[in-house]
């Protein structure tokens, strides 16, 4: 039989509303006091009923982890990277609780009964709905991934358009002036941010900006395969591509191993993300570090704080990309 508040109250002869406050770090109880019933609840492996603590304090212990969607768009590296953030931040006694917002053809289930808080990973501007009704429903919330107007909102992301800048700038300082883009899913604002950084660091740099060299991808291995054989089948392909994130750079290369060219003495490659697989190509791919683990565990920290009480206004809080040059970047070299 599972050991109660009472059991621990009966031997520590105080009320069992001394042990519940003890138990939760009150400062009305003494710290002796407290030491005494800790140790006896360690002793008896007491174990707190969370269901019946979340019907007395109304609390759910359920925070949501959203993301615009879990299969259009989003790499398995990407979801992976961003539940670990939050995974290692959250108390043990909270559920995980993980989905898509595209998976919902209503958000009437988003209540305050059933989260206490949420994080949304933020793709794209179509996710202003769901943002909207969480901020109606008063439920503790933090934005990561895509910048949000709305000060009142907790906001923590990455400058993706000068970490494509600085990856285009070394192709530029290599020497390259035929550079190519895959670019991410369109609708997503990193897409969008990463293609900005790309261009800018052509205009800046006096470098012609082609439109047969901007190429569509979906953050996916397979489009990045099929979007470089698309480049490669130009009259006069590219000597250099950016690739919107790892997983399209892993595909592009494969393509261009099947089509006898040499990375990087016959195409320059540089990736965005620096995800596990990067370090481990043949060769090591070039690519633009984004911290998604990082802005995961500062995300899950503000909502903490947040959920036991309001911080007010916040400035957008941004965490630095950086370049990991490895292997992938060369001088040019025209591809027969």
């Amino acid at each position: 039989m599972a050991v109660t508040i009472k059991d621990i109250a009966k031997l520590a002869n105080v009320s069992h509303t001394t042990v519940s406050r003890a138990l939760n770090n009150s400062p009305l109880i003494k710290d002796k006091t407290k030491q005494k019933i800790v140790e006896i609840a360690n002793q008896l492996n007491y174990s707190p009923d969370v269901h019946a603590r979340s019907l007395v304090l109304q609390k759910s212990y359920t925070i949501g982890l959203f993301l615009t969607s879990l299969v259009n768009g989003t790499s398995s590296s990407f979801l992976a990277e961003t539940i670990k953030g939050v995974h290692t931040v959250i108390d043990e006694n909270y559920n995980l609780f993980v989905r898509g917002i595209q998976d919902f053809q209503s958000f009437s289930s988003i209540t305050r009964k059933r989260f206490d808080g949420i994080i949304l990973m933020s793709q794209s501007d179509v996710d202003n709905a769901f943002i909207y009704h969480v901020l109606e429903q008063k439920i503790p919330l933090v934005i990561l991934n895509r910048k949000v107007e709305d000060r009142s909102i907790i906001n923590i992301l990455s400058n993706d358009c000068e970490g494509a800048y600085e990856a285009v700038s070394l192709f530029i300082k290599n020497g390259h002036q035929n550079i190519a883009i895959i670019e991410g899913t369109s609708e997503f604002r990193s897409s969008q941010e990463r293609k900005e950084g790309y261009l800018n660091a052509l205009i800046d740099h006096n470098v012609p900006i082609l439109q047969q060299y901007m190429v569509k991808g979906n953050y996916d291995m397979e489009s990045g395969y099929e979007a470089m054989k698309k480049l490669l089948s130009l009259n006069s392909p590219p000597t250099a591509v950016f690739c919107s994130n790892d997983d399209m750079a892993i595909g592009a290369m494969k393509a261009i191993n099947e089509a006898g060219l040499v990375v990087p003495t016959q195409m320059s490659i540089i990736g965005f993300d620096d995800i596990g697989f990067s370090e481990y190509t043949t060769p090591a791919l070039t690519t633009v570090k984004r911290p998604i683990e990082q802005i995961s565990i500062v995300g899950a920290k503000k909502l903490l704080e947040l959920m036991d009480e309001d911080v007010g206004e916040a400035a957008p809080i941004y965490l630095t990309t950086n370049l990991v040059n490895r292997q992938t970047v060369d001088g040019p070299r025209v591809v027969q």
